[in-house]
């Protein structure tokens, strides 16, 4: 799995990139080495509130469809485990359907055939 680790107001450092990697490993297992994970790291103010938000909003390409998990924490490296597992909730659902469909498909009885005269 490719992971593109961006910044938006917020400086993206080594260990981040490195955490990032670390927190998505569970999910990289599931997926083909083709898939594409992009994780945007962002700070967010609230005019309301004098603290600073942490967002992350991961967006993971698989074969044919798009997964996005979005959360937010004062902590950044809470916001991405949060984001991880909500992935991880989303990669296996996705991976039981497809499993169910193709299942499906090769369990569908096969076609009468006429009897021998």
């Amino acid at each position: 799995m490719q992971i593109t680790v961006k910044g938006r107001n917020y400086q993206v450092t080594d260990e981040c990139r490195e955490l990032v990697a670390r927190k998505f490993d569970k999910v990289a297992k599931q997926v083909s080495d083709l898939a594409v994970l992009e994780v945007e790291l962002c700070d967010e103010r609230n005019p309301g509130n004098p603290d600073m938000r942490k967002v992350v909003l991961a967006a993971l390409h698989v074969k044919g469809t798009t997964l996005r998990a979005k959360d937010s924490s004062r902590d950044m490296n809470h916001a991405i485990g949060l984001v991880a597992d909500e992935m991880g909730v989303q990669v296996k659902r996705h991976r039981d359907k497809r499993r169910a469909r193709r299942e499906a498909r090769s369990y569908t009885a096969p076609a009468e055939t006429p009897p021998l005269p």
